[in-house]
């Protein structure tokens, strides 16, 4: 027991003399770490110190260039402005130098001037006296004052002026009478001879080309359904026979038809074709043909240097494009009379540019469709005072066919270029536009009756489609909407052939999932 006490004794000495002289190592170690870890910092200080002086040199010498070249810049500018400075010094001692001189000159003229009128003076006061004598002889000798010779020869001077007067303004009259139609022929076909326009002539079906006889089996649909879809959006007629690679539109509006076409292309170029597609692409493509008009219109203006022109103006000069009269397009029939105008105006010594004014819009009485019962003059003329035009312009329009009366020497040139300009052969056709005219009515008609949304005259007025609201509408009224309107037609219409009026009502449910 005793030795094992011993033992564990010894070993915890020897444990703590072990623990202690490695802690005395341990401590050794680390001095020595620390003095070496020191060291090395100063070192890497010092390093550092001696990095961070070379680049504040290094910056130094940089910001010692720019400061120098920046001096030298500074300099080189005012040596430049120095230098102009100068030459300005120097050219306004030039330029006083010759005020001096010449003001010497103006000085010299002055005295020699006044020497002149003084001589002047004495002359007049010597031929002032002479004269007296002279008069005082003359009354001496007349038994007459001057006064009295004065009265005498002033009615002597009215008499023989009179009589000259009149012989020359009879002269001139006559010389007026003799050269004035000549005159006016000559102005006219002068105007003509400068305008040289091409005649186009509207018709009332478009041709739309397709690569293969294979995309007419898609425009028509299942059980013809995207055709019909296509036929109730645009108010066209497609027509899809035997022709090959071709699919023929049929509407006298050339605005539907134009919407018709390009919904058309569209619709092929994509290919997803069913009444969803057709009706999206048809009001994106209505539009589309907006904003064109709009375009158009400013075009029109531009290139006619007609400035200050309403919006509203402005698309409806854009809508004339798809418009015509009597065959012939409004938009070039008004863009000519515009130049005829103009040049009629010149010649005439009047205002080119208020006569080109009204003759682009004399015809903008023919592009709504509201108002049918007024002429389209005196509708024009409205249109154009509602959008603040002058009043001479407001005047052409509504005089070009006489309906009210001309108070303006403007309103003339327009109603004679107007003329002019339909009158060309070849220029309009009666028909296409008396054609037109029966359809419009056609359609205005049947979209009096309420409950009516849209209407559409298609297949050459041989059939008119009336679509209704099936809120307003039920399937009784629908069929005796279609009687009444086909007894209306008969009674109140002159037409060839028949007229079949077809009444349609739809119902649509529209829910989203979202």
């Amino acid at each position: 027991m005793e030795n094992n006490l011993i033992t564990i004794t010894a070993l915890l000495i020897s444990f703590i003399l072990g623990g202690g002289v490695s802690y005395l190592l341990w401590m050794q170690f680390l001095r020595k770490r620390s003095r070496f870890i020191i060291k090395e910092a100063k070192v890497e200080a010092e390093v550092i110190k001696k990095e961070r002086i070379i680049q504040a040199k290094e910056k130094f010498l940089q910001l010692k260039s720019d400061h120098e070249k920046f001096i030298n810049e500074r300099n080189s500018r005012i040596s430049v402005a120095e230098n102009r400075v100068k030459q300005k010094e120097a050219s306004i001692s030039q330029r006083i130098e010759e005020f001096q001189r010449k003001k010497k000159e103006v000085d010299a003229i002055r005295e020699n001037l006044n020497m002149q009128l003084n001589l002047v003076e004495k002359k007049n006061e010597e031929l002032d006296k002479m004269h007296s004598k002279q008069v005082a002889q003359l009354e001496t000798i007349s038994g007459l004052s001057v006064t009295d010779a004065k009265a005498q020869l002033i009615e002597s001077l009215k008499a023989e002026t009179r009589t000259e007067a009149m012989s020359y303004i009879n002269e001139i009259m006559e010389e007026a009478k003799m050269t004035a139609n000549k005159e006016a022929k000559r102005v006219i076909i002068q105007t003509i001879q400068r305008v040289a326009t091409e005649s186009s002539i509207e018709n009332s079906v478009t041709v739309f080309h397709i690569e293969n006889d294979d995309i007419k089996g898609r425009i028509i649909g299942r059980e013809g359904r995207n055709i019909r879809a296509l036929e109730a959006a645009t108010g066209i007629e497609i027509v899809v026979d035997d022709t090959p690679e071709a699919i023929v539109l049929s509407g006298f509006d050339p605005v539907r038809r134009e919407i018709a076409r390009l919904a058309l292309h569209q619709l092929v170029t994509d290919g997803r074709i069913h009444p969803a597609r057709i009706e999206e692409v048809v009001e994106k493509t209505k539009k589309q043909i907006e904003e064109e008009i709009i375009e158009v219109g400013k075009r029109t203006a531009i290139d006619l240097g007609i400035h200050g022109l309403h919006p509203e103006l402005i698309r409806i000069i854009g809508k004339m494009k798809y418009r015509s009269s009597y065959g012939q397009n409004l938009l070039q029939h008004s863009r000519e009379v515009a130049n005829l105008c103009a040049i009629m105006a010149s010649e005439l010594g009047l205002n080119p540019r208020l006569a080109k004014r009204a003759g682009l819009l004399h015809d903008i009485g023919k592009v709504p469709d509201d108002e049918p019962e007024l002429p389209h003059a005196i509708l024009g003329m409205k249109i154009a005072e509602r959008y603040k035009e002058k009043p001479e312009v407001c005047n052409a329009i509504g005089a070009h066919h006489d309906e009210i009366e001309m108070n303006t020497l403007i309103s003339p040139i327009v109603q004679v270029c107007d003329a002019i300009s339909g009158a060309r052969p070849g220029a309009r056709r009666e028909i296409v536009e008396s054609y037109i005219k029966r359809l419009k009515d056609l359609e205005a008609m049947a979209l009096s009756y309420p409950g009516v949304m849209k209407t559409y005259a298609i297949q050459a007025g041989r059939e008119l489609r009336v679509i209704v609201g099936s809120e307003k509408v039920s399937d009784a009224d629908a069929q005796s909407m279609s009687m009444d309107i086909a007894k209306k037609i008969q009674d109140e219409m002159t037409y060839p052939g028949q007229v079949k009026i077809t009444v349609i009502r739809e119902t649509r449910a529209v829910n989203y999932a979202k």
